[in-house]
């Protein structure tokens, strides 16, 4: 009769797919790749995924851009209406930015209220944009202390394959850069806003974007911290920490957020930002090909 071990030693070995394999141990199967320099979609590591930008993809807002980064596709829609001022300014008009994440896009999101992450990522917008200056507010005031301009800019993401806030600001920022409001009138109280006729530059208005900031991320991987640019959702939930560094288009630094990355060296943060300023440029090209 055949031992014990006798039996173990001559039954087959336990083999698995490479699929299977990465749902058991996706942050080891995914270090096999980084050893070599590459990553699972064939990327090397500080490579980013394909960028598309198109311009006025909703015909019934003042402003819109589609934005795709690789599996990642953002619509950004601004929609302009007349408000009161605000009492601390009455002569600027004011942005409101809001990113929505559901689960239409990922089943990683749950319907109801907005999840922590869609909340993060419009603070996180709302900020550049205040922090960065990009439009001078007076300029959608229509009359001081009465009227201004509102600009409601909704991001829907439409397919979630990580990095969702490059391509939201990105589809902000060409979507504010798409805009047109028709130029109101102002009696006794009451804005008049013409309409019928088709929109041009004598009866509307293009914003003056006095910055355009875009964002470049990254994530780190593993205890030696190695960085992974343009991060996917796969790469995302088995790492250690994420850097957005944020570059204007005079390659000046606008911000730089991070999110479970207390340690990280200056080195690091040195080689981040040399890293946003080729991205962006070549972003800004992406976007001037429209």
């Amino acid at each position: 009769m055949a031992s014990t071990t006798d039996s173990l030693a001559a039954s087959p070995a336990f083999t698995f797919s490479a699929s299977t394999f990465q749902k058991l141990h996706p942050t080891e199967y995914f270090r096999k790749f980084i050893s070599q320099g590459v990553r699972p979609d064939g990327r090397l590591l500080d490579s980013f995924r394909p960028t598309t930008v198109h311009y006025g993809v909703i015909t019934t807002a003042n402003g819109s851009a589609m934005v795709r980064i690789g599996g990642t596709t953002v619509v950004c829609g601004i929609k302009a209406e007349v408000a009161e001022p605000k009492l601390d300014s009455p002569d600027q008009g004011y942005l409101v930015p809001n990113v929505d994440l559901s689960p239409i896009c990922s089943s990683a999101f749950r319907p109801g209220s907005p999840s922590e992450q869609a909340q993060v990522v419009s603070e996180a917008i709302h900020r550049v944009l205040k922090e960065s200056k990009v439009l001078d507010l007076k300029d959608l005031c229509i009359e001081e202390a009465k009227a201004v301009w509102a600009l409601w800019i909704d991001v829907v993401c439409v397919s979630y394959d990580g990095n969702i806030y490059d391509a939201a600001l990105i589809s902000v920022m060409a979507a504010l850069l798409n805009v047109r409001i028709r130029k109101p009138t102002y009696d006794e109280g009451i804005v008049k806003v013409p309409g019928g006729e088709a929109i041009n530059d004598e009866n509307s208005f293009k914003l003056n974007l006095t910055r355009i900031p875009l964002s470049t991320s990254f994530v780190l991987f593993d205890t030696d911290l190695t960085l992974l640019a343009d991060p996917n959702f796969a790469e995302e939930s088995i790492t250690q920490g994420q850097i957005s560094v944020t570059i204007d288009e005079h390659g000046r630094l606008c911000r730089i957020s991070k999110v479970g990355a207390a340690s990280t060296s200056q080195s690091l943060l040195k080689q981040c930002i040399e890293r946003a300023k080729i991205r962006s440029h070549e972003l800004r090209s992406i976007m001037n090909q429209q």
